[in-house]
């Protein structure tokens, strides 16, 4: 299909779409048929933004069906890409077909009428039609009305089955009308697109109102400069939307979403490295210089030897809190690589250059996980952390605040509410957040924001046991340093990992039994609280503790948790897990983090198929933290392919880092802005799946964008840094720095 046909169409019941003849532009950019000096009619300001209803043919019934599928304006319209491609061949005479193929044909109307049926429900149009090498007789079937809309000397595309015996017949699969001058036809011929439709707004009527707006593509705005786009080999915006709109041949609709793609991550990378940028220069932070008064007592203390891995990290954290630009890192490692003991040794860094540290977690019970062990390993440099949730008692907690406001409390640990609950820090140096998952990039900019004191930026270190892939570090944590503890403490066995099925329920149970016979422990996850959380059959927490009490472990003590609980009582059942006074406990994934129980070494996961592959190798990471070896238990019974690959990769490997890759290939990579971690991404035409080299070369052009014009305030940067604040809306002074 020719991308520069002139507009055209006459539909079935509708008005003619008003004809624009706009000259053909090629691909790269340079007129292919016109003649010298001809361009485009270009559009008044204003109106890549404006309604659908501008667009000729289309009205408000129309504009309103767009809607619900969020096109509003000609630039909504234009973005909304194809998902895949008919592939019809070229209009082919009359004498050339064949019995029994499908072909395309290119007539005129000579004569059509209703042809009535013995089948009450049976309407048969039957047309007879010609071109220059013979005629044929085409048939649709229940589109009466087509009689009253069709008329002799109509040219007309077709494209259906052809029957030559026992007469000449085309049975109609598509057809459209051809207007004066058209070339070619927008639904039976080349390439044909195939939107996201609605039964209401059907893929066909989208081709015709993108058609319509076929001159105004031409037209698009330039974000990319000239520069920009040499460099990469990039084709304008403008051909990009024609060649996915109105391909030519099967090249073109990928070299369009790579121009559109590498813009996305291009704007995207800007921001995210503007947000690094601002926030190292438009605060100083404290020098926190290590002198060893304290670290060393506690590397002393450790009745372990830090792996490589750990002191090369703890260089870097090091060298960032010597240096007044604050520091904004992420270390990421999965459960039991030896982050907590980096944060630790980074708090006593901080206390002994005089500064206070804050370490925040999403939830009471992690933050009571982590005063334990902090206790443990700050406890030999004389370093007492203090814990601030809202489970301590007024009087108590009031103690621990003015202890924090005095600078006595030289660590505190607590939920988010350490910095927006009203807590006054005396000095505060450092914070460490952990579980930054749970964190996007304006909530980590907000927290920067927070943790300030006056003029002063306190130094930032983000941790998650959730291993991120590259590509993902690129985008969702672009304006972070990103430091990766890879693999795990010398004597930290695997998880011997098993795939059971249903039929082999009760071994299973066995197995269980027989290691807390042993005096062992083991949890039993469930994907719901009760069974009235969904319409599905997964199995849930309330009804599996009473199901496993009552029935295979009515011999030992089973407790319940889950979020669902009051939290003394959540908190409760989680302790005495811990104290072992319960044998099997039931959950949810509240025991996702913040619960350590180096006994327990059995992890059932019921119904796995419903948890993302990260989040089920953080649940067995729960197991195997003693001297025990532990094993992991996995039911489900897939239906999707996604699932089965899921629980595959699960067995096969203990490698987080490489289970984060198949979980980035499976899942997407969800929101990269926000909050989610799966499901619709907030990427429109970038896939980070198979976009990785791609993602690469955009940042790497992004620095150099900023490096020549770091407020991107060029004339040819404007759209760009437009984009830029576009795509960052809770930050205005991105650019500003």
């Amino acid at each position: 299909m020719a991308p520069g046909a002139t507009t055209r169409a006459r539909c079935h019941n509708r008005a003619p779409v008003a004809s624009v003849s706009v000259p053909d532009v090629a691909f790269g950019g340079a007129p292919a048929s016109a003649g010298a000096g001809a361009r485009p009619q270009r559009p008044g300001p204003g109106w890549w933004a404006a309604p659908l209803t501008e667009l000729p043919g289309v009205g408000p019934a129309t504009a309103r069906r767009a809607a619900a599928i969020g096109l509003a304006t000609i630039a909504d319209l234009a973005e909304h890409l194809p998902s895949r491609y008919l592939s019809y061949d070229a209009a082919r005479p009359i004498a050339d077909l064949a019995d029994g193929e499908e072909a395309t044909i290119r007539v005129v109307l000579e004569s059509i009428a209703v042809v009535p049926t013995r089948r009450r429900r049976l309407r048969i149009v039957r047309a007879r039609v010609r071109d220059d090498s013979g005629t044929i007789t085409a048939v649709w079937f229940n589109q009466a009305y087509l009689a009253g809309i069709l008329t002799p000397g109509d040219e007309l595309m077709i494209r259906g089955q052809v029957s030559l015996r026992p007469q000449r017949q085309v049975t109609v699969k598509a057809h459209e009308v051809l207007g004066a001058g058209a070339t070619a036809g927008v639904h039976t011929e080349g390439l044909v697109p195939v939107y996201r439709a609605t039964e209401d707004l059907p893929a066909r009527r989208l081709r015709e109102m993108v058609d319509a707006a076929r001159p105004l593509l031409r037209a698009a705005p330039e974000v990319l400069p000239a520069w920009m786009r040499a460099r990469i080999g990039l084709p304008t915006r403008a051909d990009a939307l024609v060649a996915l709109h109105f391909p030519r041949n099967p090249r073109e609709p990928r070299a369009g979403r790579r121009r559109l793609a590498f813009e996305e991550l291009l704007v995207l990378q800007l921001g995210l490295l503007a947000v690094r940028r601002h926030e190292e220069h438009a605060r100083r932070a404290r020098v926190l210089r290590a002198t060893g008064a304290l670290t060393r007592a506690v590397r002393d203390a450790l009745p372990f030897t830090l792996t490589a891995e750990q002191e090369r990290v703890l260089r870097q954290v090091s060298r960032d809190l010597a240096r007044e630009r604050p520091m904004r890192r992420l270390l990421q490692g999965e459960v039991g690589a030896g982050k907590t003991v980096v944060a630790a040794l980074a708090c006593a860094q901080a206390a002994e250059a005089g500064a206070q540290a804050a370490i925040l977690v999403p939830t009471e019970t992690l933050a009571e996980q982590h005063i334990r062990t902090l206790r443990d390993l700050l406890g030999p440099a004389g370093v007492e952390p203090v814990l601030i949730t809202g489970s301590v008692p007024r009087a108590e907690r009031e103690r621990r605040e003015m202890a924090v406001a005095t600078g006595t409390a030289q660590v505190v640990v607590g939920t988010q509410a350490l910095l927006v609950g009203g807590v006054r820090f005396h000095d505060l140096g450092l914070v460490v957040v952990d579980e930054q998952h749970r964190f996007g990039v304006e909530q980590r900019q907000a927290l920067a924001e927070q943790a300030g004191s006056g003029a002063d930026a306190a130094h930032l270190l983000y941790m998650t046991a959730t291993p991120i892939p590259r590509t993902l570090a690129l985008t969702a944590y672009g304006d972070l340093r990103v430091s990766a503890i890879r693999g795990r403490p010398p004597g930290r066995r695997d998880i011997a990992t098993q795939w059971v099925r249903e039929e082999q329920r009760e071994d299973a149970y066995e197995a269980v039994r027989a290691e807390l016979r042993r005096g062992r422990q083991a949890y039993v996850i469930c994907p719901l609280v009760s069974a009235n959380d969904a319409g599905t059959p997964a199995r849930s927490a309330v009804d599996e503790a009473r199901a496993l009490a009552e029935g295979p472990f009515r011999d030992f003590r089973v407790g319940l948790a889950h979020g669902a609980q009051r939290a003394d009582e959540r908190r409760a059942a989680m302790a005495a897990f811990a104290a072992g006074e319960t044998d099997l406990l039931v959950a949810t994934t509240v025991v996702e983090v913040g619960i350590d129980v180096p006994n327990a070494t059995v992890m059932v996961i019921e119904d796995a198929d419903r948890f993302g592959l990260a989040q089920l190798h953080q649940l067995r990471g729960r197991v195997g933290r003693g001297e025990h070896p532990g094993t992991c238990l996995v039911f489900g019974e897939p239906a999707a392919e996604d699932g089965i690959r899921r629980l595959e990769a699960l067995v096969q490997t203990m490698d987080g880092f490489r289970l984060a890759d198949i979980d980035l290939d499976i899942r997407g990579e969800g929101s990269i802005m926000g909050l989610r971690q799966s499901g619709p991404t907030d990427l429109r035409f970038a896939r980070l799946s198979r976009d990785r080299q791609l993602l690469a070369r955009a940042r790497h052009v992004a620095k150099a964008a900023l490096a020549r014009d770091p407020r991107l305030d060029a004339p040819e940067h404007v759209l760009l840094a437009a984009a830029v604040r576009e795509a960052f809306p809770g930050m205005p002074r991105l650019l500003d720095a």
